[in-house]
């Protein structure tokens, strides 16, 4: 009870004290202090309302002109075909790959002979395969990890972030399913036919390399189906025939493009249709879109299915962004033909030539117009619309102008 006494009476002259009239100089000091911060918020308004609008004037115009921050040249740049990969690109040939930085210098240089290198890459990983040869080499930033030879010629190839590699192989009899481990090792093989599973199409592999989807393309009483089918190495598909943990069957459809976006989710693109599966170890379909228009192209990254389709009754096509959920993320019509189309974060990249053109996941017409010379690979790079851009010279930093 005393100390209770004590503390209330302790309250009281404070709040007595605080009655007390202020002295001038207290004023004084009150009025500066406030004045102070009305300075300090009206300068602080005034910075965010300055940078929302700077960022408003970079983000939400389009540019039509690219000009050459740094350029550096690249030895047999006109000869070879480049591929963004890490932090860098990938340049090959028929003679071999090799990996530069983003100021154009080697750092790595693997020498082959391969009549038609064709490359897959994903964040860790990256093979150089011979299609209709017998030739697979797998990388990381730091160079070759392993080579394998096919008794079969190649048709498709994958990789995934841990290396493995899937391939598809063909000839006029048969065609084979395979996987290898980074060294070259085989790990899985698959064989098909057209009067038992189906044609194989297209394949694709988990991120871990653990689970593989593969898409067929058969007939019956007349009819093209498709079958995609996904095979477990894990624990899942332990005690399943030849691994196999879920099918799933399509009438009147061509499923030609299959990947996965991450461990969990994967894909499937047909003539007519998307269709999303969630499940890492045994998938299952979430999403069956019908696609109404004529694909023209498909490309992915880890958030978002583009596609770039004809426009019916009217000149031109339809740029679309699916969400993983199958929801449009993104539709913008546009004009002109581009053999190339890429996602980079959030940006949607076509070109072909000299041309160019750029949108933004939120639909902005960032760039369109053309480069200095024909484009072999562009992609961003951190800074105020700056771009990496491989062409027959070398390698161009370029800033994006009106």
């Amino acid at each position: 009870m005393i100390h209770w006494e004590k503390k209330n009476l302790r309250i009281v002259r404070e709040l007595k004290k605080s009655d007390q009239p202020k002295t001038e100089e207290q004023e004084q000091f009150e009025k500066a202090r406030k004045k102070r911060w009305k300075k300090t918020a009206l300068i602080a308004a005034v910075v965010v309302a300055l940078a929302v609008g700077v960022y408003l004037l970079i983000n939400l115009q389009t540019y039509t002109s690219a000009r050459a921050l740094d350029t550096y040249a690249v030895s047999g740049a006109s000869g070879s075909a480049y591929e963004q990969f890490a932090d860098g690109v990938l340049k090959y040939s028929r003679d071999g790959i090799s990996y530069l930085n983003q100021h154009g210098e080697e750092m790595w240089n693997q020498p082959y002979q391969m009549k038609n290198p064709v490359v897959d890459v994903n964040e860790s990983s990256a093979a150089v395969a011979d299609k209709g040869g017998n030739a697979v080499l797998v990388f990381n930033e730091e160079g070759v990890r392993g080579e394998t030879q096919t008794n079969l010629p190649i048709e498709r190839v994958r990789v995934s972030e841990q290396g493995i590699v899937s391939v598809i192989l063909t000839d006029e009899n048969e065609a084979r399913v395979l996987c290898y481990d980074a060294a070259g090792n085989l790990l899985v093989e698959n064989k098909t036919s057209m009067n038992g599973t189906g044609y194989p199409l297209d394949v694709a592999l988990s991120p871990d390399g653990e689970t593989m989807q593969v898409l067929y393309l058969y007939t019956e009483a007349g009819a093209v189906k498709s079958r995609v089918i996904y095979y477990n190495f894990g624990e899942s598909g332990e005690e399943k025939t030849d691994h196999l943990v879920a099918q799933m069957e399509y009438e009147d459809t061509v499923m030609a493009s299959g990947f996965f976006m991450d461990e969990n989710i994967s894909v499937a693109v047909g003539d007519n249709r998307l269709t999303i599966y969630r499940g890492g170890n045994v998938p299952e379909e979430t999403e069956n879109i019908e696609i109404k228009k004529q694909i023209k192209s498909v490309f992915h990254n880890e958030k978002y299915i583009g596609m770039v389709l004809k426009n019916e009754g009217k000149e031109g096509y339809e740029l679309r962004l699916y969400n993983t959920r199958g929801q449009v993320a993104m539709s913008e019509n546009f004009t002109g033909d581009y053999s190339h189309v890429k996602l980079c974060g959030s940006q949607v990249i076509m070109y072909d030539g000299k041309n160019c053109s750029i949108f933004t996941r939120g639909g902005i017409h960032k760039f369109d117009g053309e480069m200095n010379s024909n484009i072999l690979e562009i992609f961003p790079v951190p800074g105020v619309n700056k771009y990496i851009v491989m062409n027959e010279n070398g390698l161009e930093v370029v800033r994006l102008v009106k």
